[in-house]
């Protein structure tokens, strides 16, 4: 609560003098200094080293750290631009960015939860890797936070008699919570905006298709050696009594089937739907589809609130501490990723100008291949939604452009910002989801930097093969 305090506080600062403003806001990421990415860094290694070196004081005051880091880009911005044009720029993040990527995250973390996958099975090579395949198909149809929600505690319980097990949840964070998610708009937030900028609903079914196999494939291959070779290793050890014994599995909770049909339903509403009037609070246009589907699928949360059995959220372990601290850790990377997209939407005239110039080749055509590698490094630690539209924009932001002449450019952004938001567990919203969640329950994940190792010894590999083949 003090957290959310310090945050309002900070962000109060901007409408003191003005009640509303002007415009949406564009600060010149020309005229910035990487020092305006000093807060996101020191964000991002708090998020990285607090959990490791103090474990007591991250978990009960991650908030206030997180809100600090925020309050340390809202003051300078004020203070070097105007309350209204900061103003404008960080509400504008705000109110038409995280909050309905907060709103979506939260309806499909309460759905999801009231679905209970009953029962359990003996977490062996075979099984898990049979339930990695399930999750990983679940995640374009039903996005990779739903996906995630369903799958993650049937996987924990599945292994929680196993000595070794956080490389399960490790690899479920690859596959179902990232590289699953790319086939379609629905399946990850990056590909999402594209449809909304124009790209077809089945372009990335079709045009992504290959890859997705082949990086799937390959990591799922790898999954099942290194889960067989800790399989052996446990044989020989002490038997831990399975807390969860075997069961016939079932699948409770049905009316929250219908509801997260409801989500999907109503995003691609928004998308269709262009009545035209639009809403403007604090000086930031709210368009009205977009209001409209972020109530709906509020409405279809509460919804869900209401109908589920109680004793099956119990089951399921739900409980709201893995969201709220993707609310409060994620209003905050919002807010602190402010100027560094103002510096990369600058393009050749900001700070960044040397990972502009790599994205275009001597004939001034795009480079496919660094496209994939700069919009996936930076949707590794950058929110991957804003991270593929400013590709998606310097590769000049025309959807039927980009669909034809461009295809292959378009696929290695897309590609690039749905696969490496595996690489860290702040890539992805669902990757952190996860991992509270498996802590909560008693799986030793790794830390922040435990997981890059896992990422680079795994995914990296992948990717280099995968991006030679492709682009």
């Amino acid at each position: 609560m003090r957290s959310a305090k310090i945050l309002a506080a900070a962000v109060a600062l901007l409408l003191v003098a003005e009640p509303a403003f002007a415009s949406e806001g564009g600060l010149p990421g020309d005229a910035m200094s990487l020092v305006w990415a000093v807060p996101f860094a020191g964000l991002l290694l708090s998020i990285a080293t607090g959990p490791l070196l103090f474990p007591h004081v991250w978990e009960h005051h991650y908030g206030k750290i997180a809100a600090g880091w925020a309050a340390v880009v809202i003051v300078p911005l004020a203070a070097s631009f105007g309350l209204t044009e900061a103003g404008a720029a960080v509400l504008h993040a705000l109110l038409t960015e995280y909050m309905s990527f907060i709103i979506l995250l939260f309806a499909l973390f309460t759905i999801a939860g009231g679905i209970l996958v009953a029962g359990n099975i003996h977490g062996t090579p075979l099984a898990n890797a049979g339930l990695l395949l399930i999750g990983a198909m679940l995640a374009s149809v039903v996005g990779t936070t739903g996906a995630s929600m369903i799958m993650i505690r049937p996987l924990i319980r599945a292994n929680d008699n196993r000595p070794f097990n956080a490389h399960v949840v490790v690899f479920f964070i690859f596959l179902v919570s990232n590289i699953g998610g790319s086939l379609t708009p629905l399946g990850d937030p990056p590909l999402f905006v594209g449809f909304l900028r124009g790209v077809d609903f089945f372009w990335t079914t079709v045009h992504i298709f290959p890859d997705t196999l082949f990086v799937a494939g390959v990591v799922l291959a790898l999954f099942l050696a290194i889960d067989i070779f800790f399989h052996l290793r446990e044989e020989g050890m002490p038997k831990i009594k399975d807390p969860t014994p075997d069961s016939k599995v079932r699948l409770r909770g049905l009316p929250n089937l219908p509801l997260l049909a409801g989500v999907i339903g109503a995003i691609l509403m928004s998308a269709w739907w262009k009545p035209g009037p639009a809403f403007t609070v604090l000086g930031v246009t709210v368009e009205l589809q977009n209001l409209v589907r972020d109530i709906i699928i509020l409405a279809l949360a509460f919804v869900s609130l209401a109908v589920s059995r109680k004793e099956y959220r119990a089951a399921n372990g739900f409980d709201w501490g893995p969201i709220a601290e993707v609310a409060k850790l994620f209003a905050a990377i919002f807010i602190c990723i402010v100027p560094v997209v103002a510096i990369l939407q600058a393009g050749a005239q900001g700070a960044l100008a040397p990972l502009v110039a790599m994205v275009t080749g001597a004939n001034g055509q795009p480079n496919d291949l660094a496209y994939f590698w700069l919009t996936g490094l930076l949707s590794s630690f950058l929110d991957n939604a804003p991270t593929y539209l400013v590709f998606f924009e310097l590769a000049g932001g025309n959807a039927q452009h980009l669909m034809n002449e461009f295809a292959s450019t378009l696929a290695a952004i897309s590609a690039g910002a749905v696969f490496m938001g595996a690489n860290t567990y702040i890539g992805n919203a669902p990757n952190f989801m996860v991992y509270a969640i498996a802590r909560r329950r008693g799986v030793r994940m790794p830390s922040f930097f435990g997981y890059m190792a896992w990422s680079g010894l795994v995914l990296i590999p992948t990717f280099v093969l995968s991006s030679l083949i492709f682009f």
